[in-house]
């Protein structure tokens, strides 16, 4: 066996504690949402296109079966709406008052695992999580349920059988050989199988030279993408400077970009009792990597991003994922836990040695402090990669380290909202930034007339306040000093049929409750806390 995969099965195992043959279970058959319908009218919402432009209202989008026919504005802020001129209504059409509310395109996850075993979380837990936020195009990077699993959930979701986001399938590279990839030509022959299964790209972990450089040629005959989150166990070979050479289409997190980075050393200074299968060490090392890179606006920081901007190379940073890291608290104490996370994803969060991300073995202070500075230079490359003109998109890679899948990809805004993102820029690396980086802004990611009726609506206004995107909402005070909850998507549309987004998180609390009660608890107790024999 190899080493590249021998170091891909070490962070396959902690990553998906199932297998292939014992995956989590399939969506039932679809019982939500209503249409398509001959004729779809939204009248009145104020658009926000996803394309940058400026918020326009009021408008009214005009759908025809699952498609965009339509974009017609049709008055004044502040002034009625004359009925002459509006799009009517045809006989079996079927129309939303949108007064008020905003309008914007569906949302993609760039970095959505559907789940796995070990977390126990069943696909309708985790697709009716992503669509009560307004995902309908979600990037499974790594197909950790076997790529035919993934590639049924695809089909389905496609012809609207189950309720589920548009399902983009990449497969780990190696995936499904018992040797793993020990020479480019067995790397060509395994593209190419997985190119005829039907795959849409491919997630490596990192290669020997050799062997990556083979299977991303292959990729490229086949117009298959690819991803690579840099593993500390091969970035010594390649970093993200020398993989986008090759041809690698988007980085995930940020690992091998501080290495490409490197002006003094050619390896990050490890301790010299480090232990990667340690990963407290691993995680805590990793907070300490972006102050051995180049600094920001010195030659080697400019050279590395010009060239990865003209390579067309994606960032996608999934920023939410690492945040316990900087503050733990409060990532385990986020008020949609008690409702909406899973006991058996909860207790896969918890500190262990065994789980993956769940490096609480003695985290404090420091490590905070480390990672908190590790996120202003990280931060800072980010938003000097998009004002440059760089592709950032968006991907919450949910179900590990307090991450819930849904509520985690809204903090993902958030936190490019803090990079120094403008709300507006933060809804494009949303919606159309991540399109493009799919290939499939032809389609989705804008809300143009000819493309899927992929669209959500939301009463408050998510550029003045992103958390209104939240199932929980955002807290608001009325002029009377009556404290309200406001927001969380309304509708979330995907090819033109109407799901109530609330009723689908709704859903996911039975779900949720019933596994309490099957679990013999009441509440989610956070770890170290032993419940008295009365909370029992």
């Amino acid at each position: 066996m190899n080493y590249s995969f021998t170091c891909l099965l070490l962070i396959l195992v902690p990553l998906f504690a199932y297998s292939q043959e014992d995956p989590i279970p399939r969506a039932p058959e679809r019982d939500e949402g209503e249409g398509p319908f001959p004729q779809l009218i939204i009248r009145g919402a104020t658009l926000i296109n996803g394309a940058g432009s400026p918020p326009i209202g009021p408008v009214d989008v005009v759908v025809e079966n699952n498609r965009i026919a339509a974009i017609k504005t049709v008055g004044y802020p502040g002034v009625p709406i004359k009925t002459e001129g509006r799009p009517v209504l045809e006989e079996r059409g079927k129309e939303i008052d949108a007064t008020g509310m905003y309008l914007l395109p569906g949302l993609i996850d760039m970095h959505g695992h559907i789940g796995g075993k070990g977390q126990g979380t069943p696909a309708e837990y985790v697709f009716k999580l992503w669509m009560a936020h307004g995902i309908t195009t979600v990037r499974d990077p790594g197909s950790g349920n076997g790529l035919e699993w993934t590639l049924d959930q695809r089909e389905k979701s496609a012809k609207n059988t189950i309720t589920a986001p548009r399902i983009q399938a990449y497969t780990f590279f190696g995936q499904g050989l018992e040797d793993g990839v020990n020479s480019p030509e067995e790397a060509i022959n395994w593209v190419k199988s997985i190119a005829e299964q039907g795959a849409d790209g491919i997630k490596f972990f990192g290669a020997r030279p050799d062997i990556m450089e083979a299977a991303l040629d292959e990729a490229k005959k086949y117009n298959l993408r690819s991803a690579c989150h840099h593993a500390q166990l091969n970035v010594a070979w390649l970093n993200v400077l020398n993989t986008a050479r090759m041809g690698l289409t988007s980085m995930e997190h940020w690992y091998g970009l501080p290495e490409a980075l490197f002006t003094e050393r050619t390896i990050q200074d490890y301790p010299l009792d480090y232990n990667y299968q340690n990963e407290q060490h691993r995680f805590g090392e990793a907070g300490r990597l972006w102050r051995q890179a180049a600094e920001p606006g010195s030659d080697r920081w400019n050279e590395v991003m010009d060239e990865l901007i003209k390579l067309d190379f994606t960032l996608d940073p999934t920023f939410n994922i690492y945040e316990a890291n900087r503050d733990l608290m409060r990532a385990r104490t986020a008020e949609w836990h008690a409702d909406y996370t899973l006991p058996s994803l909860w207790k896969f969060y918890e500190p262990s040695r065994v789980s993956h991300g769940s490096h609480w073995h003695d985290w404090g202070t420091e490590e905070e402090v480390n990672w908190r500075q590790n996120y202003l230079r990280w931060m800072q490359f980010v938003n000097e990669y998009k004002n440059k003109g760089g592709r950032v998109t968006t991907g919450s890679d949910s179900g590990f380290i307090y991450q819930l899948y849904g509520f985690a990809y809204i903090r993902e805004l958030e936190l490019l909202r803090e990079a120094g993102f403008h709300p507006l820029e933060v809804i494009r690396a949303a919606t159309l930034k991540g399109a493009e980086a799919l290939g499939m802004e032809q389609e989705v990611g804008s809300i143009e007339v000819g493309k899927f009726a992929d669209m959500i609506l939301v009463e408050e206004n998510p550029l003045a306040n992103l958390k209104v995107l939240y199932g929980t909402g955002a807290i608001k005070l009325t002029e009377g000093n009556e404290v309200n909850r406001v927001g969380g998507v309304k509708y979330t549309i995907k090819d033109g049929i109407i799901y109530d987004a609330k009723a689908l998180l709704a859903d996911v609390k039975t779900i949720v409750d019933q596994a309490k009660q099957e679990a013999g608890i009441e509440e989610l107790t956070q770890p170290g806390v032993v419940q008295s024999d009365s909370e029992q």
